[in-house]
């Protein structure tokens, strides 16, 4: 049965989970909780603690999921809906994924949890959010779950808590679950945290390899960048500027410039919109020369910090660069 390959939730049902933390800060995470913060919110924990510029945030824990879990008694309508379906059945996966999700994002969010996500919401004292899934079996060396689940850009006060809820019913679709089967995971315990971040709306954004995924070069880092929002290139709905720098002799060995009609910003309402690039800044190369090798500095320091090739989604206001995501590069065969 689908239902006893998948287990959802961290921690078993047990006394004593009430007392624990649902929200931890970036600064009070590192690189080993992942099994709280999930793979995204350990790394930017880690990141954080190691000086990286990292917009500020927190963690919304498993524990908070699993505490959801077993109020609603959602867990059980999982595993009784799970527990006839063949998963190579498409449709048997799809139909059941929709009610799960349906029942997630419909039931109660427990009170003691809504109260401390609040109040640490306050404290960021940042009126617009990121708020983004993090799976507690996330980013390893061979499998990434970059793109698996929901990510809400631009959250407010009011829609915080809904897009929480809404990041929880991710691990649920039939993308999450045909994705678990592909990576061979079925057995392996799984929950979900969710990253609330400071919202940088970037001028420019994009992302970064500190080994060329390509040519596999170790002393090849390459960066991608784009207008407006990084959504944009990590969906691939924009063909960004591409730059190589040579890591050791910090030298740019080649740009690639390519023109952006379009880019995605923050909409009036909360969420994105794709809005016009103006036409005299279409054709322009999107980083500076100098601006490439201070971000290549930053790439080059994540590297070295973990001590592994890294894939690292980052921002840029007023030449200042933040990092918003660091994974392992999950593509390379040495």
């Amino acid at each position: 049965m689908l239902s006893k390959m998948f287990s959802y939730g961290a921690h078993p049902v047990g006394a004593g989970v009430e007392f624990m933390a649902y929200v931890k800060s970036f600064l009070q995470l590192d690189r080993h909780d992942t099994a709280l913060a999930g793979g995204k919110g350990a790394s930017l924990g880690e990141l954080t603690r190691a000086g990286i510029p990292v917009p500020t945030g927190f963690v919304v824990l498993s524990t908070a999921f699993d505490t959801f879990l077993r109020k609603t008694g959602v867990i059980k309508a999982v595993d009784s809906l799970l527990a006839t379906v063949d998963p190579n059945a498409l449709d048997m996966v799809e139909h059941a994924s929709e009610k799960i999700e349906n029942l997630v994002r419909q039931a109660e969010f427990p009170r003691e949890v809504a109260d401390e996500v609040q109040t640490y919401f306050r404290d960021l004292k940042a009126p617009w959010v990121a708020v983004r899934s993090s799976a507690t079996a996330e980013d390893g060396s061979s499998a990434a779950w970059a793109g698996q689940l929901e990510t809400f850009l631009n959250t407010n006060e009011r829609t915080l808590i809904g897009n929480i809820q809404r990041c929880w019913a991710s691990l649920f679709t039939s993308r999450a679950v045909s994705y678990r089967f592909a990576k061979g995971m079925q057995g392996q315990h799984i929950s979900v945290a969710v990253v609330v971040q400071a919202m940088v709306q970037s001028e420019v954004s994009g992302v970064a390899f500190s080994v060329h995924p390509l040519t596999q070069d170790s002393n090849q880092l390459i960066i991608e960048a784009g207008f407006g929002l990084g959504e944009a290139i990590v969906s691939g709905q924009i063909t960004p500027d591409g730059y190589v720098v040579d890591k050791h002799d910090r030298l740019i060995l080649d740009t690639n410039t390519c023109r952006q009609e379009r880019m995605l910003v923050r909409s009036v309402a909360g969420g994105v919109q794709w809005v016009d690039v103006p036409s005299e800044k279409q054709a322009l190369k999107k980083l500076s020369g100098q601006q490439i090798l201070a971000l290549a500095d930053i790439v080059i320091d994540i590297e070295k910090h973990y001590g592994f090739p890294c894939d690292i989604e980052w921002t840029m206001v007023d030449s200042m660069f933040s990092i918003t995501q660091s994974r392992p590069i999950t593509t390379l065969s040495r």
